[in-house]
């Protein structure tokens, strides 16, 4: 198997804050203060919908550009959601500044629905947990 990614996470004496490098990035998780964390960073499903946001927009742009489309400024909006039985909802909504057609935007959410990320999160991936060495102090 190739390594596609890598993140570490390391707990801080702030409850449910922890330090995460992903790649050579510094970035922080917590909990919001509601649910008894310090709100000092993105909760774990924020980073969840950040993956999914930035695949999309890098894909889109990849394809807009070898295509010669010129999307102007891109955004897209992701919300989660949990239904009354528990499953959880995205729903992606896209912008564009630049006037598409309706043949490119057609294009545009065919190709948003295969990103490696979309796909990840829709198929599944296989996840293992084994334990590691003790941390030395």
């Amino acid at each position: 198997m190739s390594r596609v990614s890598l993140a570490t996470i390391v707990s801080t004496d702030s409850n449910y804050l922890h330090h995460i490098q992903a790649g050579h990035f510094p970035l922080d998780a917590d909990e919001p203060v509601k649910l008894g964390g310090q709100g000092a960073g993105p909760a774990p499903f924020d980073y969840y919908l950040a993956s999914l946001a930035a695949c999309t927009a890098i894909t889109l742009r990849m394809y807009a550009q070898r295509k010669g489309w010129d999307l102007g400024e891109f955004r897209a909006e992701l919300e989660l959601t949990r239904d009354d039985e528990g499953a959880l909802h995205v729903r992606r909504t896209l912008h564009a500044s630049a006037p598409l057609s309706e043949e490119q935007w057609q294009r545009l959410l065919e190709i948003v629905a295969n990103t490696p990320v979309t796909k990840a999160m829709r198929e599944g991936v296989e996840i293992t947990s084994v334990r590691g060495t003790a941390a030395a102090t």
